[in-house]
């Protein structure tokens, strides 16, 4: 048994032969290779995760540096308020609620009857102005014809009196003749000065006349503007909203008929004070309206509020009394629609924009 043992050590250790290794050293490497294989998937899926984040968080930047948004937004538009300017009753309403209108399409119609009766008696009297000062006029003339008359005989009174007058010292006529001729000279000028002053008195009617003629007409265009606002139409495209106006009701001068809604409507975004330093006129942004989810609308920033919304609001903030917190302001940003939206929008309607600052 021993001898057989030894000749197998001696054919192991003999020339040209490896010694076998040991047992222990031989499963030494084969253990840390089996364990880096095990522990190669968790590895890779940590490493991929890791260059994931960080694809996402470049991502992420990327996307958002050059962005700024806020969702205290709305819809803004000056709507307007459709009052009566004439005291009359109302006779139709040929629109209803939430009705489109096109600009200059009538929305209401008063009783006219008064207005209409009210024009035709200041159409009458400027007509009858007109006469007068046609009449004036006549007379004007009338009057110059009478003074050059009196003046032509007023000279040939002069020319009389100067000529008995020489008679007179002469003898060749009585003195009884020349004093006749003499006192139809002062007639003469009497006439003549008459003449005159009737002229002048006639010549001076005219402006006085022409100035009634004036406000005959002023009164005229007054009467036909009133009868013109028992017809109340659109001042442009729009919507009729919040419509109180019934037929038979009475109209009062300044009364509220019903809210108009126009079609150029934009977003009014309250962005922060702190959000406005890369914000400028220009800027391109993208639209979000709650009431369309998944639609984007095209628009750019039109122009930046100069001052905070408190500062006109109707109660402004007085910081000088009392103690004092700071808080960041909100300034509105108006932002206009590219393109016109080819959906229904209305004051007070939730916007999300996001404007691309860069």
């Amino acid at each position: 048994m021993d001898q057989r043992t030894d000749d197998e050590n001696r054919l192991d250790t003999g020339p040209g032969r490896q010694p076998k290794p040991a047992i222990g050293d031989a499963k030494k490497p084969q253990a840390w290779v089996d364990n880096m294989r095990r522990r190669r998937r968790p590895v890779l899926i940590v490493a991929a995760l890791i260059v994931v984040g960080i694809v996402a968080a470049v991502t992420w930047w990327i996307n958002t540096s050059g962005y700024e948004t806020t969702d205290d937004a709305f819809i803004d538009a000056r709507t307007v308020s459709i009052s009566a300017q004439v005291a009359a009753a109302i006779v139709d309403v040929p629109v209803t609620d939430n009705q489109l209108v096109e600009a200059g399409a009538v929305l209401l119609r008063l009783d006219d009857r008064d207005y209409k009766a009210q024009v035709d008696q200041s159409k009458a009297n400027v007509a009858n102005i007109g006469a007068q000062l046609a009449a004036q006029e006549a007379r004007i003339e009338q009057a110059g014809k009478q003074a050059s008359e009196s003046h032509a005989n007023l000279v040939f009174a002069e020319q009389q009196e100067e000529r008995y007058t020489d008679l007179v010292k002469k003898g060749a006529v009585t003195v009884e003749q020349a004093q006749q001729y003499a006192s139809a000279l002062r007639q003469a000028q009497a006439n003549f000065s008459a003449a005159q002053a009737n002229a002048v008195a006639t010549e001076k009617q005219l402006p006085v006349l022409q100035a009634q003629r004036t406000l005959a007409e002023a009164q005229l265009e007054l009467a036909e503007a009133n009868l013109s606002r028992t017809v109340i139409t659109a001042p442009v495209a729009g919507r009729v909203a919040r419509l109180t106006a019934a037929k038979g009701n009475y109209a009062s001068i300044g009364q509220a008929l019903l809210m108009f809604v126009p079609r150029d409507v934009w977003v009014t975004a309250n962005f922060k004070e702190t959000q406005l330093l890369t914000v400028k006129p220009g800027d391109p942004v993208d639209i979000s309206i709650d009431t369309y989810p998944g639609r984007r609308f095209k628009g750019h920033v039109d122009s930046i509020q100069a001052g905070s919304g408190t500062a006109f609001s109707l109660l402004p903030a007085e910081n000088a009394t009392g103690n004092y917190v700071k808080i960041v302001q909100r300034v509105p940003v108006k932002i206009v629609f590219d393109e016109p939206p080819d959906v229904l929008l209305g004051p007070g309607m939730s916007v999300v924009p996001t404007v691309r600052t860069k």
